[in-house]
């Protein structure tokens, strides 16, 4: 479902009601415990966080104009997916969220390279979203970017 909406807070009002509360806490826990320096918008029909071109002006090797990608979250048909980039380019951070996953939750991990669906607001761990959203500041960000994507 790909939203046209051009604020997170505009993103938010065309939820279905089912879905506003979920991720309205999402954005909240990503919001309080994002290091500094990470910013918030609209990419893709996503809300995301980014690093912006003041601090890192190459911006994203897909689109130059567009800043730094590294976590986003967007309500699917099916569930609530939030995809962290640095799950897909840290492995040790992947094997630790992996790790730590079912000590938050009694469900199933449905993970892919760095998307992790959730069915239902309560399948969502958010203690563990929280502490996945400290575990990069915006340089660990950027060196891992340039370690594994940029060429």
């Amino acid at each position: 479902m790909l939203s046209t909406a051009t604020t997170p807070q505009e993103y938010i009002e065309q939820l279905p009601e089912e879905r506003k509360e979920a991720v309205k806490r999402l954005r909240e826990v990503i919001i309080t415990h994002l290091p500094e320096g990470f910013t918030e918008g609209m990419g893709y029909g996503m809300v995301g966080y980014a690093v912006p071109h003041s601090i890192y002006p190459a911006g994203y090797h897909c689109n130059p104009k567009l800043p730094l990608p590294f976590l986003s979250f967007a309500s699917q048909k099916n569930s609530i997916n939030l995809y962290h980039m640095g799950l897909y380019a840290k492995k040790e951070l992947y094997d630790w969220f992996i790790s730590e996953f079912p000590k938050h939750s009694k469900k199933k991990l449905d993970i892919g390279k760095s998307c992790m669906r959730f069915k239902k607001e309560e399948d969502i761990p958010f203690d563990l979203i929280a502490e996945l959203v400290t575990k990069m500041s915006v340089q660990d960000w950027i060196s891992c970017y340039e370690m594994n994507f940029k060429k």
